[in-house]
């Protein structure tokens, strides 16, 4: 099976697409390379913009997975416009001629922002997703796009994604395990700004796993699905990587708790990409902070730009 990662290069891919050629897929990736190329040899990269692809360049393909676009809150309140062709225009034309190309299955990499705030409540796919935020709305609109262009011929797959934490070649330091990670190991203390609040958090190990679930689901299968390795609140979230440092690397660390108010705030159920999909995660935040430690001593420039999409972003923006 021949497939087609738009976005490849980025912080999920560089973890997927080892995982897919190991079970013999043909894979190609698409991306502008922003924060570099750390994909493993053999994968075919190609330096190009979505809007510059034809019909014709997607004939090939059985699946195309969209990982394109702005990927967080910061970057989509620096620059609204950017954010909403990104998020939203560019999954809506890549459906587009993904489909008239006759590709049998697109899926498309969104977020469990969607639902803004949800009043501690656990939230499945039929509930109602309204956000306040540009991020949260770019991504909607993005998933609402391509999920109208599902039909018998075009399977389409949306994931919700909780906020993806964990070791990647393309590191990141701006996701909360991973920032709680990075600021505990630097000065010894974790800022938590709001212990309340509600967060899926789905590991980077988990996240692959899901998006081969999806390449490998019956042809027939389609819809939205929520995925995450579990649900926590901020406040677990610094308890559990404080223990799982001083457990894997002997330090003592300081929670400086605050109480400043945040309007996102959402869980979510998986039930229907257990059931539907046959996910079923392996990973908690334990296992993030191990895997965090494993990998220690290939991020450990924590000052590295690259590190942080919105320094980079902030970078290219001012190249123009």
């Amino acid at each position: 099976m021949k497939i087609l990662v738009v976005g490849g290069a980025g912080y999920i891919g560089s973890v997927l697409l080892p995982d897919l050629l190991e079970r013999g897929y043909d894979i190609d990736v698409i991306d502008l390379f922003w924060f570099g190329n750390h994909l493993t040899p053999g994968i075919n990269a190609i330096n190009k913009d979505i809007f510059d692809l034809k019909e014709k360049d997607l004939e090939s393909y059985e699946v195309v997975i969209f990982m394109a676009g702005l990927s967080n809150d910061p970057m989509a309140e620096y620059a609204p416009a950017e954010n909403f062709i990104s998020n939203a225009s560019a999954p809506a034309f890549l459906g587009y001629i993904a489909k008239k190309a006759g590709v049998r299955r697109f899926i498309y990499a969104g977020s469990c922002s969607v639902y803004g705030y949800t009043v501690n409540e656990l939230y499945d796919e039929e509930s109602p997703a309204i956000s306040d935020y540009p991020y949260g709305i770019s991504k909607l609109q993005g998933e609402n796009s391509v999920m109208q262009m599902n039909s018998g011929s075009f399977s389409v797959i949306a994931f919700r994604q909780g906020t993806v934490s964990g070791y990647s070649p393309r590191m990141r330091l701006d996701l909360v395990v991973n920032t709680m990670f990075k600021t505990a190991v630097m000065e010894n203390a974790i800022m938590v700004n709001n212990p309340a609040i509600w967060r899926p958090v789905l590991s980077i190990q988990d996240a692959a796993t899901a998006y081969i679930r999806a390449i490998e689901a019956n042809t027939d299968i389609s819809g939205v699905f929520n995925i995450a390795s579990g649900n926590y609140t901020v406040g677990e979230i610094g308890d559990l990587v404080k223990s799982g440092i001083k457990r894997n690397l002997n330090l003592d660390i300081k929670l400086n708790i605050k109480h400043i108010e945040d309007y996102r705030n959402y869980k979510v159920s998986i039930e229907k990409a257990k059931k539907v999909l046959s996910f079923h995660p392996k990973y908690d935040v334990d296992d993030i902070v191990e895997n965090l430690v494993e990998n220690l001593e290939k991020f450990k420039d924590f000052e590295n730009p690259n590190y942080y999409n919105i320094q980079v972003f902030k970078k290219l923006k001012n190249k123009g």
